[in-house]
């Protein structure tokens, strides 16, 4: 467990070594969320981390065409 402060405009100083676990560098943007009464900090991820993990599902071309078809005849009524 770590201790840090607040400052005076209400910022948060984690420690260098949990930012460094994060991977929180100057500028990086972040997600504040409170469950169970703690704060919880998560780093947004860039596009380019996000792109490169594999998908979670995979849709081949025909499946999207076959979807899209049905979409729109639902639409029409």
């Amino acid at each position: 467990m770590e201790k840090s402060r607040v400052g005076s405009k209400g910022e948060l100083f984690p420690p260098k070594d949990i930012r460094e676990k994060l991977g929180l560098k100057a500028h990086t943007k972040v997600i504040y969320k409170i469950e169970d009464g703690r704060l919880i900090v998560e780093p947004i991820p860039s596009l380019e981390e996000v792109l490169s993990e594999p998908p979670l599902l995979e849709v081949s071309l025909e499946e999207v065409h076959v979807f899209r078809k049905e979409l729109s005849q639902k639409a029409e009524y």
